[in-house]
């Protein structure tokens, strides 16, 4: 058969549309040109581990979520009609609260199995939902459009040939599932989407074959010929996903106290199909809302509104999908991250909501996450204008190379492949339960970096210790774009100063990153 590299997103749903209704799986139809496949790319099939993502559509607001003592005087003064009474909040370490939605992740996190990670975020924030989202799918940089998903190309390059004669024999179970009506755009490979929609893993469905006779070989019967395969490889896999469902089985009651939810159902769903044997590597779930430009909070009462019921559905149903794992005995190979397209503005609007912002904190969760608050607290400034955001402080692949390497068993080779760059891992699992290929390359001392003069006029002074590492700094401006590159080169283990001229700028608030073998810091500038 011919590839359809041809087929796009609207050919595809208007062909599924003419030869049936009823569609079990949804393809997004995105071609990856040759030029961006990865190299040298394995695939571990010893590997058990899970990767269960649950996206919080919208742009979720991080500063509403965790909170931290030392900057909560600051942030009351930039968003005193949203932000929740300091006595409501649920106190973890070192200063840093939870919502008080939030406690079944306060459980977790006591059980210590909670890893939050600050300021997560890449370079030259986008605001709009779909570029930003696609970029996190994709993993790529803000200034590249590439039309396939990070976990896609982690599955494709072994399966080259997918969806033709898959399933088989040694590949009989969908690589990748997302609960819902669509696939998820993260497993999108070069030819189609590694990932299966299943709404009710019961009964996930069959659809018939568009056409049964002679196919006339042109554009269009090469789309359609696109379709019956795709339709025959994924009526082969609902038998398989429908005996998981039938073998699989729940056990925690918390399931009961989340109300009936859409994300407590949908990690039921995920619960089952493991305990019952399904051998999908990636499980995707959304949870959407959480653009809340208006009515974040009820009026008079900022524990309650918007945001404070949708965290309260991802915490309960978190709490009850963590439960249901360790009494079903899988814990130990299950690992969940949250994530969303970016957090929101730091000061609040006029109407009781936060605009489109930069940097947020994600979680991840299970019995193998390192439990920890990884990065520094927010820098809030009572005089912050409305267009600034938080500044990121880890980039977000670092966190998707840490779980190719740490966790799905890839290689840094291969997790550089297939994120286009290398990006060094974090310490976000615990030894002995993941394949902690990085975990011992981490450099256990606090880094200082010093700023100074600050604020200044005409040139700033950087002072640093070097590592034997490639050191990368980076000039930001308020909004997450990048105003220079200072350095990216190799540093000696000795302390450093870099002197940097700054008088053309704009009067403004500024962020000088530093980056290196893992430790990354953001450190505020005001240019006079």
């Amino acid at each position: 058969m011919k590839k359809s590299k041809k087929l796009n997103r609207r050919d595809f749903l208007k062909l599924s549309t003419l030869a049936t209704a009823s569609l079990p799986i949804a393809l997004s139809g995105f071609p990856l040109f040759a030029s961006e496949k990865p190299k040298d790319f394995q695939f571990l099939e010893d590997n058990e581990n899970i990767l269960v993502l649950i996206q919080l559509q919208g742009g979720n607001d991080g500063l509403n979520t965790v909170f931290n003592n030392n900057q909560y005087d600051n942030l009351q003064s930039v968003r005193s009609n949203i932000i929740v009474p300091e006595a409501n909040l649920l106190s973890l370490d070192n200063g840093v609260a939870l919502h008080p939605s939030l406690a079944g992740l306060k459980e977790i996190w006591d059980h210590e199995k909670l890893s939050i990670i600050q300021n997560v975020g890449y370079p030259n924030q986008n605001g709009s939902h779909f570029r930003s989202t696609d970029i996190w799918n994709s993993a790529s940089s803000s200034n590249e459009n590439i039309t396939s998903g990070w976990l896609g190309r982690f599955f494709g390059e072994e399966n080259s040939e997918y969806p033709v004669n898959y399933p088989n024999k040694d590949h009989p179970h969908p690589f990748a599932i997302t609960i819902g009506k669509v696939v998820s755009e993260t497993c999108q490979g070069k030819s189609a989407n590694f990932s299966m929609a299943v709404s009710d893993p019961n009964n996930p469905g069959t659809a018939l074959l568009s056409s049964t006779g002679e196919i006339s070989s042109n554009c269009y019967g090469d789309s359609l010929n696109y379709i019956n395969n795709t339709i025959s490889q994924t009526n082969a896999y609902a038998d398989i996903v429908k005996n998981a469902s039938e073998s699989g089985n729940n056990l925690s009651t918390k399931y009961e106290n989340t109300n009936n939810t859409k994300l407590a159902g949908k990690l039921k769903n995920v619960a089952k199909l493991i305990s019952g044997g399904l051998k999908s590597k990636v499980y995707i779930v959304q949870l959407g809302g959480f653009d809340t430009h208006n009515n974040q909070v009820e009026g008079g009462n900022v524990t309650e509104g918007i945001h404070s019921r949708l965290l309260k559905e991802l915490s309960d149903a978190i709490a009850a999908f963590q439960e249901d794992l360790e009494l079903l005995n899988i814990d130990q190979k299950v690992v969940g991250m949250t994530y969303s397209e970016f957090g929101r503005k730091i000061r609040s609007n006029n109407s009781l909501g936060t605009d489109h912002g930069a940097a947020a904190p994600l979680f991840l969760f299970g019995t193998c996450a390192k439990n920890q608050v990884l990065g520094d607290a927010p820098e809030i400034d009572t005089k912050v204008d409305e267009k600034e955001s938080v500044q990121m402080q880890y980039d977000f692949r670092n966190i998707y190379s840490t779980i190719l390497t740490d966790w799905l068993g890839a290689t840094k080779q291969e997790s550089t492949s297939v994120l286009f760059n290398e990006f060094d891992a974090l310490p976000i699992f615990k030894k002995g339960c993941s394949a902690s290929l990085s975990s011992d390359d981490f450099l256990l001392k606090e880094l200082e970096i010093s700023v100074y003069p600050n604020p200044t006029i005409d040139s700033v002074n950087i002072k640093f210790l070097g590592n034997n590492e490639i050191v990368k700094i980076t000039l930001y401006n308020s909004i997450g774009a990048v105003v220079k590159q200072i350095t990216s080169e190799k540093y000696s283990s000795i302390q450093h100063t870099l002197k940097v001229d700054v008088h053309n700028l704009p009067k403004g608030n500024y962020f000088i990153h530093y980056q290196s073998k893992g430790i990354s810091k953001t450190k505020k500038l005001l240019k006079y």
